[in-house]
């Protein structure tokens, strides 16, 4: 029988919507303390701020590199971690360089992902390899990666930022996230000592318990006090007051 307390370290709670102002941050973090889940994933100016906000819990401060699109330099994304670690981030979830990767320099990607690896467990934190699957229009692409990621051991393989809005016929822009399809794809692909978070779409309780079943292991979301608040009612016979969802989850819609 799952627990409320195993499902809420289950999640990052996401806080990374450009229109956040540090009062959200500060009142997110709140909510992640209230609910005690497995990190926050931060924008990376306030992870000071984080690691202040969050003193005294077990809920870890994490942020992200080359976000949303990858496309910084090596050297700018080793400088980011170091920075990111140094103000005390104990997760890392790193965007790959996705043009690379369509390219196919499996070099390239092989050398990022290894030297940003490198650093975050140098300075004793985990590494989450964002993939941004939405962009990748061939399974070839997310297989080599999780081989990639399996022969460096990266803690985590991450379906996505949940920022890769793709432009569809109608010219409206939109992504799918973490879909099951692409779980089920990472899991089987990836080694057993590498996990797998999904990120984008997960919104509710039964889409929790339903990627947990794939094998998922860590969800980024933004909808955390829906999540669990439906967990302790289920699970727990508990009905909670908290139904409308955070600040973060009416921005962000991760």
């Amino acid at each position: 029988m799952v627990t409320v307390k195993e499902l809420a370290k289950m999640i990052d709670h996401s806080l990374l919507h450009p229109t956040m102002t540090d009062a959200i941050l500060k009142q997110e973090c709140e909510v992640a303390k209230k609910y005690d889940v497995a990190s926050v994933c931060i924008k990376p100016y306030a992870v000071k701020d984080a690691v202040t906000w969050l003193q005294g819990t077990d809920v870890l401060v994490g942020t992200v590199i080359g976000f949303p699109h990858g496309n910084s330099t090596i050297e700018i994304k080793v400088k980011e971690t170091e920075q990111a670690i140094a103000d005390g981030a104990k997760e890392i979830d790193m965007v790959v360089n996705i043009g690379k990767v369509l390219g196919e320099n499996w070099d390239y990607v092989k050398n990022e992902i290894d030297e940003i690896n490198r650093v975050t467990v140098k300075g004793g934190a985990i590494l989450k390899v964002i993939f941004e699957n939405d962009y990748l229009t061939e399974d070839k692409y997310k297989i080599k990666l999780c081989e990639i990621c399996s022969e460096i051991r990266t803690a985590f393989v991450k379906t996505s930022t949940g920022y890769g809005f793709v432009k569809g016929d109608d010219g409206k822009y939109s992504y799918a996230g973490a879909t099951e399809y692409d779980l089920k794809l990472m899991r089987k692909h990836s080694h057993p000592d590498v996990q797998v978070k999904a990120a984008g779409g997960v919104r509710t309780l039964d889409d929790l318990l339903k990627v947990r079943d794939l094998g998922v292991t860590r969800v980024g979301a933004t909808a955390t006090s829906v999540i669990l608040e439906a967990a302790m009612e289920r699970f727990e016979g508990k009905k909670g007051a908290d139904t409308s969802g955070s600040e973060a989850d009416k921005l962000s819609g991760y």
